[in-house]
C-alpha cells in the first residue's frame, strides 16, 4: 500500500505509525549514528501488532503474565525505543529518546536487557533474538503445565529481520521450536529484501517459506504496510497450533524520497534534506522530536488498555493456594529455593564419607540426581549428548509437545541454538537452564554464551571431556584453549572442579548466581574424592584454597585445577620425600578467587616460595597467579600445554605431553 493511499483510508493508523517514523528519523539524526530504515518500514506492523494484539501494561513492565515482544533486528532498536516512549514506560522519556547511542543513555546502540524496561533480552547480534525467544516459549509452556493457564497463557513475538534468518543459529532456533510445535511463539519477518551489501539476492537465493514450513511452521504473509493486512495475518497466526511465521513485505526506509527501498537508509541518517523531504511527504509539520498531544495521548491509551487483562490476571492469581502462590511468585523472581543449601551438604557429607573415584562428569550427575527432584525449576538438556553430558536424572521426563510437565530438553545438535534458548528460558522466569555438550564445543555456543554474561543471565554449561584426558578421541575434540577463552569473558565463572565435593559446590554456586554465568568444565576420566572430610563451608567459593599443606619448611606451592590436582598432590609427595615443604593448591574457579580480599589471596599465595601451576591446557590465565600476587618470573613455571592434542589413551597423552607428578616435582626443583 502506498502513503497517499495509506493515509487516505487509514488516517488514525498512518499518525500512530508516523509518530514512530519521526522519532526514528530524529533520533538517529541528533546521534549521527544509527539504523532508521528499518524503524520506518516496520512502523506499520508495530502500530498494528501492539494496537490489537500485543498483551501488556506499560506501568507494569513486569507483568509476569505479558506477552513477550523481542525485537531480533536489534538494529531497529529505535523502533522498540518509540515504541516504549509512546506507550508510556516510565524509563522511556523523550529525554531518553533524545539521548539516543550516547552515554549514560537507557537507549543504547541496540537493545540491551537491564538498561531499559520493556527490552526483553539484549538482541545486537543477528539471529540471536530469535533464538532467545525459541526459550521463552518453552518457558511459557513449562509454567502454564506446573501452574495451570489461568496464570500462564501468553504469546511470544517476534521482529526478524533478513539477517536474523541468514544467521545459521535461526536454524537451529526454528527446528527446535518446529519440532517442539511451539504454538505460542509468532515471528514477523521484516521481508525487505536489504542488507549492507545491497540486495538479500546478492547473497542469498533461499525460500524462506520453503524452509519453515519444513521444520514444521506454519507460515502467513502480507502487506507490511496495509494494516488491515496486517491485523488478518496476526488475527490467523494466533490460532496456529504451532509456530507461525508471517512474511510482512516492507519497504526499508518508507517514504524517503531518494533512499528508499536501498541499502543507503540501512545504517546512516537521513540527512537534513531528506529528512525534511520525509516528513513534508508523511504530513508531518513538527519539529524535531515533537509529537502533538493527542497522539500521544492515544498511544498511552493503547499502552494502558492491558491493565484491565491485569488485574483479572492478579484475582486469578491471588486465587491459588498461597503455597502454590508463594511458589509461583518465588521462582518468577528467580529466588533460590532454601532447599538448595541442605541438598548439597548432605550430598558432600555422604559423599565424603563414601569417597567415590568417579569422573567429575559422573560426580555432576550425581549432583543433579540430589537436586533436581528439590528445585522444580530446573529444566535440563544437552546437544545430543545425554550419554557423556550426562545432564539427565531419574524422574525429568522429556520436554515434548505431550509433555509440557518434562524438565529435560533434547535440543540435538544444535550448541548455539540450546546456549540461546538457555538465555530465553532464564529471561522468562521461572527456569533456571542447564545445557549440555563437550567443552571444545564451547566455539559452537559462544556467541549465546557471551550474551549470557552480557546480559546477566546464570546460565549453567554444562561442558564435559574438558581437556585431553578424553583421549582418543584427538585433538579435535581435546579442549587446551577453551579455559583460557572462557575465562577471559567477563562476568563468567568458569569452575574446573578436582573431585566429587568440588563438584557440588561448583553446582551450589552455579544455581544460587544472581547474575553470572557458569561454565563447568567436566572431566571425562575417574577422579578421586580428594575431600574425605566432610566441611559445610564451600570451599569453591572461594575460588582457591590449601588443600594440602607443606610440612616442614615451606618452598614451593603447587597450583592446580581438575583432573590435575591429583597430579599436584602426587608431586608434593615426592618433593615432601626429599625434604621439599610443598603447598598444594586447588583452584577451582579463578574468578572467585580474583574476587577474594587481598589478604585471603596473600594467606593462599604467600611471597617467597617457588610457584608451579599444572593444567592440562595453555598457560596464558595462569600468568597473574604465577607471576603477580606477590609472585616473580624466577621462581614461576607451568606444566600443560603447548599445542594441540593427540589420538592416544588419556594415561598415554598425560606422558606423552610431559603432565606427570615427575615432571611437576622436577620443575619445582628447576626454580629452587
Amino acid at each position: 500500500m502506498d502513503i497517499a493511499t495509506l493515509r487516505a483510508t487509514h488516517p488514525d493508523h498512518w499518525k500512530l505509525a508516523t509518530a514512530i517514523r519521526a522519532l526514528a528519523m530524529d533520533a538517529v539524526q541528533a546521534a549521527n549514528s544509527g539504523h532508521p530504515g528499518a524503524p520506518m518500514g516496520l512502523a506499520d506492523v508495530a502500530t498494528v501488532l501492539y494496537r490489537n494484539h500485543l498483551k501488556f501494561d506499560a506501568k507494569a513492565p513486569g507483568w509476569a503474565d505479558r506477552d513477550r515482544f523481542v525485537l531480533s533486528a536489534g538494529h531497529a532498536s529505535m523502533l522498540l525505543y518509540a515504541l516504549l516512549h509512546l506507550t508510556g514506560y516510565e524509563q522511556a522519556t523523550l529525554e531518553q529518546v533524545k539521548s539516543f547511542r550516547q552515554w549514560g543513555s537507557r537507549m543504547a546502540g541496540h537493545p540491551e536487557y537491564g538498561h531499559l524496561e520493556g527490552v526483553e533480552t539484549t538482541t545486537g547480534p543477528l539471529g540471536q533474538g530469535i533464538s532467545t525467544a525459541v526459550g521463552m516459549a518453552i518457558a511459557e509452556k513449562s509454567m502454564a503445565a506446573r501452574f495451570g493457564k489461568k496464570v500462564v497463557d501468553h504469546k511470544i513475538w517476534v521482529i526478524a529481520g533478513d539477517g536474523c534468518l541468514m544467521e545459521g543459529i535461526s536454524q537451529e532456533a526454528i527446528g527446535l521450536a518446529g519440532k517442539q510445535e511451539l504454538d505460542n511463539l509468532i515471528v514477523l519477518w521484516d521481508n525487505n529484501n536489504i542488507t549492507i551489501d545491497g540486495r538479500v539476492t546478492v547473497s542469498d537465493i533461499t525460500d524462506q517459506h520453503k524452509r519453515f514450513e519444513a521444520s514444521g511452521w506454519q507460515v502467513l504473509a502480507c502487506d507490511g504496510h496495509d494494516p488491515a493486512d496486517i491485523d488478518r495475518a496476526l488475527t490467523e497466526a494466533k490460532k496456529a497450533k504451532r509456530p507461525v511465521l508471517v512474511d510482512c513485505k516492507t519497504i526499508i526506509g518508507f517514504g524517503a524520497p531518494t533512499k528508499s527501498d536501498s541499502y543507503s537508509v540501512h545504517g546512516s541518517p537521513l540527512g537534513d534534506k531528506e529528512l525534511a523531504a520525509t516528513k513534508e511527504i508523511y504530513g508531518w509539520p513538527y519539529g524535531p522530536f515533537e509529537i502533538p498531544a493527542e497522539i500521544k495521548a492515544d498511544w498511552e491509551a493503547i499502552g494502558a488498555k492491558g491493565a484491565t487483562a491485569r488485574a483479572e490476571w492478579e484475582e486469578r492469581l491471588n486465587a491459588l493456594s498461597p503455597a502454590k502462590k508463594a511458589e509461583f511468585e518465588r521462582q518468577m523472581s528467580r529466588g533460590v529455593s532454601k532447599k538448595l543449601a541442605s541438598a548439597i551438604r548432605a550430598f558432600k557429607k555422604a559423599q565424603s564419607e563414601a569417597a567415590p573415584k568417579v569422573a567429575t562428569r559422573k560426580a555432576s550427575e550425581m549432583v543433579l540426581a540430589a537436586v533436581n527432584p528439590v528445585i522444580p525449576e530446573t529444566i535440563g538438556g544437552s546437544a545430543d549428548l545425554t550419554g557423556s553430558n550426562l545432564t539427565l536424572t531419574p524422574g525429568l521426563g522429556d520436554f515434548m509437545p505431550d509433555n509440557r510437565k518434562g524438565r529435560y530438553i533434547r535440543y540435538g545438535i544444535r550448541e548455539h541454538g540450546m546456549a540461546a534458548a538457555m538465555n530465553g528460558l532464564y529471561l522468562h522466569g521461572g527456569v533456571r537452564p542447564y545445557g549440555g555438550t563437550f567443552f571444545c564445543f564451547t566455539d559452537y555456543a559462544r556467541g549465546a554464551m557471551r550474551l549470557s554474561a552480557l546480559m546477566g543471565v546464570p546460565a549453567v554449561y554444562v561442558m564435559t571431556h574438558d581437556s585431553i584426558g578424553l583421549g582418543e578421541d584427538g585433538p579435535t575434540h581435546q579442549p587446551v584453549e577453551h579455559l583460557a577463552i572462557c575465562r577471559a569473558t567477563p562476568n563468567t565463572w568458569t569452575f574446573r572442579p578436582a573431585d566429587v565435593i568440588e563438584t557440588a559446590e561448583a553446582w551450589e554456586l552455579a544455581l544460587s548466581s544472581e547474575k553470572t554465568p557458569s561454565v563447568l568444565a567436566l572431566s571425562r576420566q575417574n577422579l578421586p574424592t580428594l575431600r574425605t572430610k566432610h566441611s559445610g563451608a564451600n570451599l569453591t567459593a572461594k575460588g582457591a584454597y590449601v588443600l594440602e599443606e607443606a610440612a616442614g619448611k615451606r618452598q614451593a606451592v603447587i597450583m592446580a585445577t581438575g583432573s590435575e590436582v591429583e597430579i599436584a598432590l602426587k608431586a608434593r609427595e615426592i618433593l615432601q620425600a626429599q625434604a621439599i615443604g610443598t603447598r598444594v593448591v586447588s583452584m577451582p574457579c579463578m574468578e572467585l578467587f580474583a574476587a577474594q580480599d587481598e589478604a585471603y589471596r596473600r594467606k593462599i599465595l604467600p611471597p617467597g616460595a617457588v610457584r608451579v601451576a599444572v593444567e592440562a591446557a595453555v598457560r596464558q590465565p595462569w600468568d597473574r597467579w604465577l607471576l603477580g600476587e606477590r609472585g616473580t618470573e624466577k621462581k614461576a613455571g607451568f606444566v600443560g600445554m603447548e599445542g594441540f592434542g593427540a589420538s592416544a589413551p588419556a594415561d598415554r597423552l598425560y606422558q606423552e605431553f610431559g603432565i606427570t607428578a615427575e615432571a611437576v616435582a622436577e620443575k619445582v626443583k628447576s626454580l629452587l
